[in-house]
């Protein structure tokens, strides 16, 4: 029988103010209101507003039940009053209920685990993929049973245990080269694959380093699941239960509409800094789905640091919390950030071979690769940029300087706009406001910039992508035309890639002044992302990778080659007045 809190242990046949005989031998059943009373009269009494004798004279006539002057002394003496000894009690007896409840749950999950794990050992029919923390909530006689047992694949302790073990939803598992991370991504899809509803599929950038991942199943699947079968076609694995994993490649964004209308359970990158972009990986995070309530669907990436990718990768999984700390991203997704090392791979890490040419490397490529270190950055077309040269803080832009834009156009990617001013003292280029927008048509953008740029006292002047001129076949005005009708004063932006890059660096420069050409507002992060991180192009060093994220770069080269230049207060206001009383040019805007 479970004891009510509230009640008293019998200590003596005298029966206490506030209690009486309750149907539970040795105890007493509290009185709530006597109590009530008592615990007025002892707060009157303790703040000096009522004597004992006056107290206890009070508290007969409201209960007819006589409390002598000394025993309410007793009481005062005693402490704390009936009513915190009374929740004291509670808290303790709850506290012990609580524990009781941890406990029953532990054996609970400790016999449901033993009892899969048994199943996977003992079974065709079920998975036989044991992670460590499964083998070790099981009894020693279990474990002996799975000693016996044939194991094709364990898990090393560390870092490839802790990812095959995540819980979360979209996990991370990158660093070091050689961390083990590639066989790890092999074999996490397997966790479901006797299931017939689940379907994986797991990427690389190209289809050469796909095919050593299909090497690496071929020597791994057809063990834990006798009767696989590989369709070469299609790079696709049947499962007996149904189940399949299918290989698949990204070489560029476009690629991802591939697998539009497919659905699938688990979905798994080896390499994703590969990916230039994270357009790629989002558009994959909407095809995760099953229709089994049985199975959890999971997101899982490796990576090493560098690559096109790098700056999203670090921006999405490292930085926003500790490592091997689960947190929640801004599309509510639970993430996590699992780093890895050499040393938690014992097969490359022993003979020292592997370490030694990772050491040879040059040095950013050896902190990259060796340590793990995401903070540094190879191949970086911009080394002249900093942040503390580069980057201001907004200021109120005084009315006679020059405003210029220029603009990159994209729908499927991002749109990007700059705005930038001319510094009229010594001509150095403010980018001071940027759009970067994706999905966005001709009008909707020419609405957006409309409205930005209410707060600027002249219309805006720029260049736009010489591409948002072309004629695609549709009958409607091209995104040139629809911008121009918006109202907007825009030329053909001149697209020379090398020439534009060569601009950038030298506007990047510190002139003798100790100031730079181009500085940046800090409400700029697009373009200072950009500008930190794009890579240079690995076919021609004298351009930046096309690949990468370059939409406010390439607003930025525009605007650049477009050559802006200082007017004086007299000719701005000059302008103003030709603005006014000409019409612009029905092609080129004015």
């Amino acid at each position: 029988m479970t004891i009510p809190p509230e009640y008293l242990k019998k200590k003596s046949k005298t029966i206490p103010f506030g209690y009486e005989l309750s149907e539970i031998e040795g105890y007493f059943k509290p009185i709530p209101q006597q109590l009530e009373v008592l615990h007025k009269y002892l707060n009157l009494i303790r703040e000096q507003k009522c004597s004992l004798r006056e107290a206890s004279s009070l508290i007969q006539q409201e209960t007819n039940r006589k409390l002598s002057h000394v025993s309410l002394k007793n009481y005062i003496d005693k402490g704390p009053s009936l009513e915190s000894r009374r929740k004291k009690t509670l808290a303790k007896k709850k506290k012990e209920l609580a524990q009781a409840k941890k406990k029953l749950k532990e054996k609970e999950t400790r016999l449901k685990t033993e009892q899969e794990v048994l199943k996977k050992a003992t079974e065709k029919t079920t998975s036989k993929v044991v992670t460590e923390d499964e083998l070790q909530t099981t009894t020693s006689s279990i474990q002996e049973t799975l000693k016996n047992s044939k194991v094709i694949f364990h898990a090393n302790e560390g870092p490839q245990t802790d990812f095959l073990a995540a819980g979360e939803k979209d996990v991370l598992y990158g660093g070091a080269a050689g961390g083990g991370k590639s066989y790890a991504m092999i074999i996490d899809p397997l966790r479901y694959c006797h299931k017939k509803a689940h379907r994986a599929l797991i990427l690389r950038r190209s289809m050469p380093e796909l095919r050593e991942m299909i090497d690496k199943s071929r020597e791994l699947y057809p063990q834990a699941f006798p009767g696989a079968k590989f369709r070469e076609v299609e790079k696709l694995w049947n499962f007996p239960s149904g189940a399949k994993v299918e290989f698949g490649f990204l070489e560029r964004d476009a690629d991802v509409y591939r697998y539009q209308g497919q659905a699938y359970s688990w979905i798994g990158f080896d390499e994703i800094t590969h990916l230039p972009t994270e357009f790629s990986w989002n558009y994959l995070a909407s095809r995760l789905r099953t229709t089994d309530p049985s199975i959890t669907t999971y997101l899982r990436c490796t990576a090493n640091p560098g690559g096109v990718g790098s700056h999203w990768v670090k921006k999405r999984y490292i930085e926003p919390a500790e490592h091997n700390t689960s947190f929640q991203g801004g599309d509510g997704l639970t993430r996590k950030f699992i780093p890895a090392k050499l040393a938690d791979n014992p097969y490359l890490a022993e003979d020292g071979v592997y370490e030694q040419m990772l050491k040879s490397l040059p040095p950013i490529q050896r902190r990259q690769l060796l340590e793990g270190n995401w903070d540094v950055a190879e191949g970086a077309a911009f080394v002249e940029f900093s942040p503390q040269v580069h980057i201001i803080t907004p200021f109120q832009i005084p009315l006679p300087w020059e405003r210029v834009k220029g603009i990159d156009y994209g729908y499927a990617s991002e749109s990007c706009c700059l705005w930038g001013t001319i510094d009229i003292n010594d001509g150095t280029l403010i980018i001071y406001r940027e759009l970067y927008r994706k999905g966005l048509t001709g009008e909707e953008l020419g609405g957006i910039i409309t409205s930005m740029e209410l707060e600027d006292p002249f219309s805006v002047s720029g260049v736009l992508d010489t591409a948002a001129w072309a004629n695609t076949g549709t009958t409607g005005p091209t995104v040139g035309e629809a911008l121009i009708r918006a109202g907007h004063k825009l030329r053909r932006a001149d697209k020379n890639r090398v020439q534009g890059k060569i601009q950038i660096h030298e506007f990047l420069k510190v002139r003798e002044n100790g100031r730079p050409k181009l500085q940046i507002f800090n409400t700029c992060p697009n373009l200072i992302r950009e500008l930190q991180s794009i890579p240079l192009s690995k076919t021609n060093p004298e351009d930046v990778d096309t690949h990468a994220s370059d939409h406010a770069y390439d607003a930025l080269r525009y605007m650049i080659m477009s050559r802006p230049r200082m007017e004086s207060p007299l000719e701005r206001m000059r302008g103003l007045k030709r603005e006014i009383h000409q019409p612009s040019d029905s092609t080129f805007g004015y």
